[in-house]
């Protein structure tokens, strides 16, 4: 692609012409208003205009996906026809520089706001190399994760502190220890709980360092803890720091909370893998025709210098499908930018069985899978969940039947009576 132009791919639906349509946005998210302006020179159009790339016209339905457009004149409602199509669009890079928060004005900006339009979405985004020159990207990834953790192949195995939140600092100790000693790689705070006054960022990271510390004495295993440090800007920081000194391996964002620029602020000086939490995500994604595809928010993830983000899991208890959640995998584990690797986090209602059709939808091992009843509800206890989250993943990246591998493995055996519906 040309280095001095960024590329916006979108999925619109309107009653207008799509030329037209097109046009608008391009208007809007560059030098066009509502009528022209002195200053609005052919010259000054030509170097700082977005330029319609491309408009492949797809289907046409009768009934508008969102409330609030308009019709064309002299167009009546009962006989609009909203037509639907894949648009991309050009934007000169001198007109934001490798900015993040200038990206996100102006491919994901008042467009969405068009009365033109009955929907619209970003649906991929390419870069110019600018915008590495300026982002380093995730410190660690894929290879730094597993370098930390001691786990060279395989998935990491972890789970999720519940409840969620109401524990208190004095509640981790015991869970913690519990969790190490069956030989987890990764627990993580929910994103829910951050710095509440029941349980202080503070406290709760000399508690649980002291016990990951104390168990890897004994085992030589240290597990990772993702710790939410989730804050104002200046807060991060800080937040950071705590849990270096306290010898942590990870922190966690929730990056929808900070934003991509918060979010890059903690990579520069990061010395940690940052996990990333996408919580408001269905907000962004939930309407086919509405908000960003996950493909375009794990590029802006990795740009803003994520190790590890939440992608969902298969057979999940929310409102994605598998193949949505396996592309958002896959996405995650695609070069960037000829790099940024980042670590898929898979997590909802995930348990050993699950690793089977995981593994087939995305042929990598490359991810966090995360666990909570899956592991904390085995019948033999925590550590036989645990080596029934690695069991059903060795029989799904060797290819063999769940059911055969469980004859002679009796944590995945028992794991498929109490799990199986």
């Amino acid at each position: 692609m040309d280095r001095n132009r960024i590329l916006a791919t979108y999925y619109i639906e309107t009653p207008f012409p799509l030329e037209y349509a097109a046009e608008a946005m391009a208007g809007e998210q560059s030098t066009g208003t509502f009528v022209t302006v002195p200053g609005e020179t052919p010259e000054l159009k030509e170097k700082h205009g977005a330029k319609v790339v491309s408009v492949t016209e797809l289907e046409a339905v009768r009934q508008p996906s969102l409330p609030g457009s308009r019709l064309p004149a002299g167009m009546d409602a009962s006989h609009a026809t909203y037509r639907r199509a894949i648009v991309t669009l050009s934007f000169p890079l001198d007109n934001i520089g490798p900015s993040l928060p200038n990206l996100m004005s102006t491919v994901a900006g008042n467009l969405y706001e068009l009365g033109e339009f009955s929907g619209l979405k970003l649906i991929d985004l390419e870069l110019p190399n600018a915008f590495a020159d300026r982002y380093p990207g995730p410190a660690f990834g894929i290879e730094g994760t597993r370098r930390l953790t001691g786990v060279q192949s395989g998935p990491l195995v972890g789970t999720i502190i519940k409840p969620s939140i109401g524990l208190h600092t004095e509640d981790y100790g015991p869970l913690v220890r519990q969790l190490a000693e069956a030989g987890i790689d990764f627990i993580k705070d929910d994103e829910l709980c951050a710095n509440p006054a029941f349980a202080p960022l503070e406290e709760r990271v000399k508690v649980v360092m002291e016990e990951i510390e104390r168990v890897a004495d004994r085992t030589g295993k240290k597990v990772m803890y993702a710790f939410n440090i989730t804050g104002d800007i200046d807060e991060l920081r800080r937040n950071h720091d705590l849990v270096l000194k306290a010898g942590g391996t990870c922190v966690m964002v929730c990056v929808n909370s900070v934003g991509f620029a918060g979010t890059a602020y903690l990579r520069k000086y990061s010395q940690l893998p940052i996990h990333g939490h996408r919580t408001q995500w269905g907000a962004m994604s939930r309407s086919p025709l509405l908000g960003m595809s996950f493909t375009v928010f794990q590029k802006l993830c990795r740009l803003a210098g994520v190790d590890h983000l939440h992608t969902n899991g298969l057979n999940n208890k929310f409102s994605e499908d598998n193949e949505t959640v396996a592309q958002a995998i896959r996405d995650s584990l695609k070069p960037f930018l000829g790099g940024y690797h980042m670590m898929p986090v898979l997590s909802s209602a995930q348990w050993a069985a699950t690793a089977v059709p995981t593994y087939e939808a995305v042929h990598s091992a490359d991810v966090i899978s995360l666990a909570g009843g899956g592991i904390l509800a085995h019948p033999g206890g925590i550590a036989a969940g645990v080596r029934s989250m690695r069991q059903g993943w060795e029989a799904a990246v060797q290819g063999v039947a769940l059911e055969t591998y469980a004859q002679s493995h009796p944590e995945l055996l028992r794991a498929l009576h109490k799990f199986s519906k």
